[in-house]
């Protein structure tokens, strides 16, 4: 059978064969930055939606495809990565993802829809290669404390979204070259994180050239001390099947539902709240204010599950407060905002670092995990494409948001089903 009972730890002296590629604190430090850029160009843009849309003249459908194609080619792109950290190293992936986020970013500001579009896309493949290297890398580097640096990766891409989310518009005020110098000062975020980067490779140069493991072996190696660890047989070999393995499947669609909903709020929250009569500063802050709620939620669930055997209550506990935050926003949108933004921002958050979770309490390896992580976000990513721009369109035809909020509810009733699979206490 492809799936047993979870394992959740390690002996204490099993660690991964090779040392650590830097200093702990360089480490963490590259991983914090790396992390920060993982949803702030993402987060950037919704406040500045409008005024693209204006610029351009394009209708609110379209207008979706601008949070919509970056998540779409997240999804396109996850499958790939695994392949290109055996072959050239994580290390060198990561840094090489980190330089084309910042080309990305500033293309999209060129002036041309085209280009929009493009950046778009840029940033979608650069993201969807972080994604998948980041739950590999923190499994290989902190063996004994995966799913409390999961949490603590996961808690630093959403303070990224909310400096982003709260300061888009001060920052157009501030350097008045408006919404595209507000959105193209995002790539020295990268620039940085790719500079904080930069040691782990060359650490990983020094131990090649001291006759190291090269790099495209390197997680074979390590994946083997696991399964010797682990008394599996297969742990350190691909997981066989995944795709036709239903816990497989629960975990991607938990993601994916969870993800469309956070997506689809990203879009569109700062124009529900607009529509609704606040003013657009307003809007703004409530949404970084949600996203500033959301490190806690992404903080602490992952701990919290590392701690539990099975994860089926949190799990659907993270899709009711969904439900309930999508309700109070369909019924008093503008008086309930704050209390929306608050329930809305602690679910999100720990749903994403829930489904991030899984991904490493669900496998037993370096391997497993990045193969579990391709398929996750490659579904689950697809799955969240549909959000932003299917809310748009959703909007057009009923002219109103009503709808779309009551399609979320729905969703996050296939959300906690998902979870509740996905929360077992199995390994693949």
């Amino acid at each position: 059978m492809s799936v047993t009972r979870a394992q959740h730890s390690l002996p204490t002296s099993v660690l991964p064969v090779r040392s650590r590629l830097a200093h702990p604190a360089l480490l963490l430090t590259g991983i914090v930055l790396v992390a920060l850029n993982m949803r702030a160009c993402l987060a950037a843009v919704s406040p500045m939606v409008g005024e693209i849309q204006h610029t351009f003249g394009l209708s609110t459908t379209v207008s979706g495809l601008i949070t919509t194609v970056p998540v779409l080619f997240q999804g396109v792109g996850a499958p790939l990565t695994p392949r290109l950290t055996r072959r050239f190293g994580t290390e060198r992936v990561v840094l090489g993802a980190v330089l084309v986020l910042a080309a990305g970013v500033l293309l999209r500001v060129l002036p041309s829809v085209a280009a929009l579009y493009g950046g778009c896309v840029v940033i979608g493949v650069a993201i969807a290669v972080l994604n998948v290297s980041m739950p590999g890398l923190v499994k290989r580097e902190f063996p004994q404390r995966a799913a409390a640096m999961t949490g603590v990766y996961s808690t630093t891409m959403l303070v990224g979204a909310t400096l982003a989310a709260g300061s888009s518009v001060p920052l157009e005020h501030a350097l008045g070259g408006g919404w595209r110098a507000s959105l193209g000062a995002w790539s020295l975020l990268a620039l940085v994180a790719a500079l904080a980067w930069l040691p782990q490779v060359l650490k990983a140069r020094q131990e090649r050239s001291a006759g190291a493991v090269p790099a495209q072996t390197r997680a074979p190696a390590q994946t083997q001390v696991l399964a010797q660890a682990q008394a599996g047989p297969t742990a350190g070999k691909p997981i066989a099947g995944i795709w036709r393995l239903p816990l497989a499947w629960q975990i991607s669609l938990f993601m994916g539902v969870s993800s469309l909903m956070v997506y689809t709020l990203v879009a569109w929250m700062p124009t529900v709240l607009a529509d609704h009569g606040m003013s657009r500063d307003q809007a703004g802050l409530v949404f970084a204010f949600s996203n500033l709620v959301q490190v806690a939620g992404a903080f602490l669930v992952p701990l919290l599950a590392g701690r539990l055997t099975r994860q089926r209550g949190l799990a659907v506990a993270m899709a009711a407060l969904n439900a309930a935050g999508v309700t109070v926003l369909l019924l008093a949108p503008v008086s309930g905002a704050w209390v929306a933004a608050a329930v809305l921002g602690l679910a999100q958050g720990g749903s994403l670092g829930l489904a991030l979770a899984f991904i490493v309490l669900r496998t037993d390896s370096v391997a497993g995990a990045a193969q579990l992580g391709g398929m996750s976000q490659a579904v689950g990513y697809l799955i969240a494409a549909l959000g932003p721009v299917g809310a748009g369109a959703l909007h057009q035809l009923t002219g109103g948001w009503t709808a779309v909020l009551v399609v979320l509810l729905v969703l996050a009733g296939a959300a906690a089903v998902a979870g509740w699979g996905a929360g077992r206490d199995r390994t693949l």
